[in-house]
Order: structure tokens, then sequence, then C-alpha cells
């Protein structure tokens, strides 16, 4: 007999998928002999790397994929559909895609309803009346799914059958023998796991935690499971990132691991069997099912949940604590009554685990064979990989994923626009040396930390940059224009210092960088023709810049006497600067604060150390704590300088606009003070100032957009500017690039 069951399905990230597979391999096992294969939902191009048992591949969101799928199960004679529901798997408008397959298949189809809407609008409840009609028959796995069916579907009770969310059969242990592989052995572990999203109200027990480690310091508290891959998609870590802070403004930090993966089932065992109380705070009380849940129960873990209907039928009569919706302290409180009277979390342990017999995947299973009428299945077990020994001590900070497709928008034959309307190149502003620079040292960052996606060519892109600075530098004057017109015409004799600063600091990281050779040659030679001309320039953030470039330079050619003599005259009149201006109150070069303030910091900690210069390192850092002192909030988010009046002496400090420079600015000088000094707390502010960029700021938005991989210009009083320039892109991905660097140590960076 042949099986088929329509769903997404695994190596696809999500409870769905993983149920399809599950319930095959059960099915597949207690009738070995029948024909089982899978039909799957894939919600991008290309799909995924199945396993062989899925025979057939459809488009979420085209609908001529459905009727083709229809096609393949008639011709290939299956004789049950196994179909599982979810809004929001299927395309079209509440799914009704997925109806254009049901009214073409042949063969008996039973649906699998993992979501029941009581309250419906119009098209999902016509979805939901078409689905019912076509199916033979529909399998709910709790009694309030199948009175929502009768009470606001008009269902049939004949049509509908009771079976719970299957899971795997584990025997009754002591969390205690599990505990060592994960560096937790003598606590008490405190478990949520499952794809993580703003509905799973983790930070409700992170609120908690801090009464509850008070009377149990012992206690430790386990976060699995990867961001959910569409809100990853269209949030990036926001929300994940929201709860690490929150956990350290909470001062909890220590008593929280995130496990940042998606993990096997026999990974997840290993996890379940080192838990103690196991924690589903959920927001959402129309949940009709939670496979995590039932895992857990059916293991025999004690269990605290707020009142969503499963967890409200499951938990019943003594089988678990219920809390209110949001309450962090009824969490604590439930925590505290478990873990003061170990006799009866005991009890309810037993009590769980008994009643989770009943849900083990060959019981689970030969309840759907009688449902699809003795019609069975073959399914072979994928091969599994072996648990890793994933330890509390070895994780990493999680960030963004590297996402370039704005940047190579932004770019063109020329070089990168200045400017952006919304998500749009503006061509109406042209070009400029100062964006091509920053574009260029991205570039170089990039290939050293290797991995970039697909849609950029690292080569092209900085060859496309290189050139746009070669063209640049007038070779009759040795200073380099700064700006372009859209027709290519430059528009001014010379630009800023500024400008020229930052060119020599592009140059002098090209120039450091041998591997990709004529590149670097051509670097070395228009740093070495455009040299000379710092020595007039009187704004300190060029020599800042310049100092930048000197020391990437020097790496490669240390021996260049004319590098080595500029950094001395700089270095000195940063010095001298600063022993004109600095007071014990106002320990700054000047008598102002302006914009990309942490360079001039960065400058004399990096070349101070090179030089062996301990007057220019101590200023560095003395000026870089001062600098960190002053943009950073009540709250503890990074708030730098805002440029509409930036902060003089003894006046008023602008808290607007604030500029995505600035937090790379002091994403760079830190890690570097990180770097030179070991010292844990420069690293701290470091992430501060990076995730300002992901929303931990004053409106608590995010600048960084992760589905344009663009950048916000900026963040006003009210609202986040939402046009995407190249400033404000390259700002974030270089600071990205210096995240990486830090925790993935492969090379100094000044970028």
């Amino acid at each position: 007999m042949r099986m088929a069951f329509l769903g997404n399905h695994v190596p696809r990230l999500c409870g769905i998928a993983t149920f399809t597979r599950d319930l095959c391999e059960a099915v597949s096992a207690a009738a070995p002999e029948a024909d089982c294969y899978a039909v799957a939902v894939n919600d991008r191009q290309g799909g995924y790397d199945y396993p062989e048992r899925v025979r057939f591949e459809l488009e979420e969101k085209n609908i001529h994929s459905y009727r083709r799928a229809a096609d393949y199960l008639n011709f290939n004679n299956a004789d049950v559909l196994c179909v599982q529901h979810e809004f929001g798997i299927y395309g079209g408008t509440a799914g009704s895609h997925l109806l254009a397959l049901l009214k073409e298949v042949r063969m008996p189809v039973v649906t699998t309803l993992h979501t029941i809407l009581s309250e419906p609008n119009a098209t999902q409840r016509q979805v939901m009346d078409e689905i019912s009609r076509r199916s033979d028959r529909l399998v709910v796995m709790a009694q309030k799914g199948a009175e929502i069916l009768r009470g606001i579907y008009a269902v049939p009770e004949s049509k509908i059958d009771i079976i719970p969310h299957g899971i795997p059969d584990v025997p009754f242990a002591d969390s205690a023998l599990s505990k060592e592989q994960f560096g937790v052995e003598g606590r008490t572990v405190l478990l949520t796991f499952g794809l993580i999203g703003p509905g799973k109200g983790i930070e409700h027990v992170i609120e908690a935690l801090p009464e509850i480690v008070r009377a149990h310091p012992e206690v430790v508290y386990l976060v699995l499971g990867a961001t959910h891959p569409h809100l990853l998609a269209r949030e990036g870590e926001r929300y994940r990132l929201s709860l690490e802070w929150l956990a350290e403004e909470r001062g909890v930090k220590d008593h929280v691991i995130f496990y940042n993966r998606f993990v096997t089932p026999e990974d997840l065992k290993e996890f379940v069997s080192a838990t103690d109380i196991y924690l589903t705070p959920y927001l959402n009380q129309a949940q009709i099912t939670s496979g995590t849940l039932a895992q857990v129960f059916g293991a025999g873990k004690a269990v605290i949940s707020t009142p969503y209907w499963h967890a409200q039928e499951l938990l019943a009569d003594g089988r678990g604590i219920l809390v209110p919706f949001a309450q962090p302290a009824a969490i604590a409180a439930a925590v505290g009554e478990y873990l003061d009277q170990p006799d009866v979390m005991q009890r309810t342990r037993e009590i769980a685990w008994n009643a989770g017999r009943e849900m083990i995947w060959p019981a689970v299973a030969r309840r759907y064979i009688e449902c699809f009428q003795l019609v069975r299945a073959e399914r072979k077990a994928p091969s599994r990989t072996a648990f890793a020994g994933w330890t509390a001590a070895v994780r990493s900070y999680d960030l963004p994923a590297l996402h370039l497709d704005h940047l190579v928008r932004m770019t063109d034959s020329t070089g990168i626009f200045q400017h952006a309307l919304f998500t749009v190149p503006d061509f109406h502003h042209g070009y400029c040396t100062d964006d091509n620079a920053r574009a260029f040292i991205l570039c170089c960052l990039l290939d050293d930390l290797g991995g970039t996606p697909p849609c950029a060519s690292l080569n092209g892109l900085s060859s496309t940059y290189l050139a746009f600075l070669a063209c640049a530098l007038n070779r009759d004057t040795g200073r380099f224009r700064n700006f372009m017109s859209f027709d290519r015409r430059w528009l001014e004799p010379a630009g800023s210092e500024d400008s020229h600063g930052r060119a020599l600091w592009a140059l002098g990281i090209g120039a450091a960088r041998p591997q990709r050779k004529g590149q670097s040659i051509l670097c070395a030679d228009l740093f070495e023709a455009a040299l000379a001309n710092v020595e007039c320039f009187s704004s300190p953030r060029a020599w800042a810049f310049t100092l930048l470039g000197i020391h990437e330079y020097l790496r490669e050619y240390p021996a260049n006497s004319r590098a080595k003599a500029a950094r001395e005259a700089l270095v000195a009149d940063l010095i001298r600067l600063w022993k004109q201006c600095a007071t014990d109150h106002w320990p700054w070069f000047e008598p102002s604060a302006t914009y990309d303030n942490a360079r001039l910091c960065q400058a004399l900690l990096l070349n101070g150390r090179a030089m062996g210069h301990e007057e220019a390192f101590r200023i560095g850092i003395e000026s870089l704590r001062w600098l960190v002192s002053i943009q950073k909030t009540p709250s503890g988010c990074f708030r730098p300088i805002g440029s509409n009046g930036f902060y003089e002496r003894d006046g008023a400090r602008a808290h607007f606009d604030q500029q995505p420079v600035e937090a790379l600015a002091m994403v760079a000088a830190c890690l570097d003070a990180h770097r030179l000094t070991q010292d844990e707390t420069w690293f701290r502010e470091a992430r501060r100032a990076f995730e300002w960029f992901l929303g931990r700021n004053d409106l608590s938005l995010p600048l960084y957009d992760p589905a344009s991989g663009g950048c916000a210009d900026g963040l006003h009083p009210d609202r986040v500017n939402q046009n995407q320039g190249a400033e404000s892109t390259l700002a974030f991905h270089l600071a990205l690039a210096g995240m990486n660097f830090a925790t993935h140590p492969l090379t100094a960076t000044t970028a």
C-alpha cells in the first residue's frame, strides 16, 4: 500500500517539518511492509536537501505547483494522503492554494489540524470549511480542538479523531545523570525549547529569574532553539538579542544560557534528560497544540506553563502548574513551589510520565493507521548526527548573517552612490571618495574573513572602489577629490582633509593585503603619492584617519621611513591638542566633541602601542573611557553624540540626530582597546555600541534592515530615517565585520 504525507519536511526548520518526518517514521515502523513517502512544501527558491523519501516538492507560492503535486499523487496511485495543516505554510490568502490540490486528488484525505482558529476571519473560515468538506477525516490533538470543530465549524463528531501529539519514548530518569555533558552538573536546570520568537514569552521567565535565584542560586535557565527562519529573514536576531540584553540588565546573565541552534532529535533527548523544570510561558491562549510541551511532559518532567488551550488540558488534575500570562512573579512563585517541595515535584513527574505512555510515537502511529483504515506506510529513519557534546562554557556571541544585497544594489561600474531614497540608489547626488574608501575597506576585511554571500564578488566590488580612489587622486597636486556627479564630473579641485585622510586609511589597508597582489601594489603607490600633503593638514580627524592607514601600511612596509616620520608627527600633533584642551572634567582633544570621535582615541591606541609610546596609549585609553561614559543612557544603551548641535564644553549635549558612523567608530575603538588590554570591559562596550544598530537604542528601533541588507541613515527623536545610504550601510557592515573578527579572531583590524 502507498501512503503519502503532505507538509513541510526536515531539513526545513519548523515544528510542522519535524512532525511530518516523525509521523512518517512512526507509521513506517508500525507497518514496515508499506510504502511511505512525502510531498514537501518549499518556502524558498531551490528548496532544501531533502532525504530521498521526499519524492515531490511543491513551491509554496505557486498555485500551479499544487496542481502538479496532485497529478503526481494521482499518477502514483497513493492509497491515502495525510495533510499537515497550519495557517501560514501554504500559499494564497489564508493558505487557499492548498484547495487547488485537494480538489484534484482522487485518494482519501486525512487532514491533521495543527491550529484551529476559534475566531477566523471570513477568508480563513471559507478555507477551513473547504478543507473540512474535502477531507475524509480530521485529526485534532486535544479535546478543545474537537470542541471548536463541532461548535464553530459544524463538523460532525463522526468525522473527527482525537490523536495526541506524538513524543519519543524515553525512560523515567534522574536529570542529574545527564547534566555533566552540558557543564551544568550540580545546578537546577530550567528549560524552554523550540523555534524562538516573540510569542514564546521568554522575556517573562528572565524577568522572574532575579527572584528565583535569590532563593535558589543554583538555578540556570536554558533557552534552546534557533530563531524561526521567517522571523530571522524579516527582523534578524532582534528578539533573541533583546532577551540577552534583558538578562544582562536584570543581572542574571550568568544564569541564562542561549543555545542558538536547531537540534537533532537525539540531541533534544539529551537536553530534556538534563531538565528539572520545563517552562512554556507562551502568550497566545488559542494555541491548540504544542509539540514541545507534549514531549517534555511525556518524558516525566515537572512543567510550568501559561494557560493556553493545550496546556490547560494536558496539565489538569495535578499534572503540572499553570500561571497567568505575562506574569513573572507567578512564574517565580511556581518555580519556588516545586523547588521548595521536591516530593511534590517528584509526584508530578511520575503522574506526567505515566500519562505520557499514551502519547509515545508507536501508540500514536497505531491510532493513525486505524484512521487510515489500515493503509500502511514505510519510511526508513534517516541517519542521525552524533551528539556533539555542547557545554555551557562553549557558546559565542550571536551576530547577524552577512547580507550584502543593498551594497551591491548601491554600486555601479563607477563606484558606490552616496545616497539612497529608501532602498533605491539616488543618482542625483552621485559618488564620493569618502564612501568608496569605506566600501574598499569593507571588501578587504570581508576578504580576510571569508564566507561572502554569492550575491557579491568581492574582487569585482573592491576593484570598482579602488578604481574610484585611483581616479580621485590628482597626481599633479597629490590631493584627493571627493565629490563626483552621476555623469562622472569632479565637482571640486580638492576634497576635504577628512576625505583625504579616509582615502589614505583605505589604501593603507589595501597595501597590507598582499593576497591580492595587483590591488596591493596599486594601493601602496597611491598611498605614497598622497601621504606628503597630510603634513599641512589641520583637521584632527584627518590626522587620525591617516594614522589608521599608516598603522596598516607599516604592517607590510615596516621600514618605510616616510610613513614612520609621518606617524611620529601626527601622534605628536594629537598629543599637543590633548595637552592644550584636556582637563579633569573635559578629557578631550577639542573644545567640542563632534563626529567620528572615537577615531582619535583609536589612532593613539594603535600607534602608541606599535611605537612603544606610553603617553599616546594612555591618552587613547583615557579619552576613550570618557567618551564611553558620556555616550550611555541611564538604561544602559549606547547614545552617540547627536549631529544636531554636537557637544560643546560647558554647553548642552545634542542627543539627536544619532549617526551610524558614531556607533561604528565606538565599536572599532573599543574592540582595539579590548585586543590591546585584554580588559573584557571594552568588549562589552563594543557590543553595546554594535547593538545600537539592532535596536538597543533610545527608540528601541533597529536601524539595520535584515531584509534589504541596508542600514537607516540615522535616528531622529521620534523615528528612524528610512533612507539607506552608503555611509550608514557601510557603517553597519564594517561594525559587523569588526565584531566577527573579535568573536572569530583571524587578524587585527582598524575598521
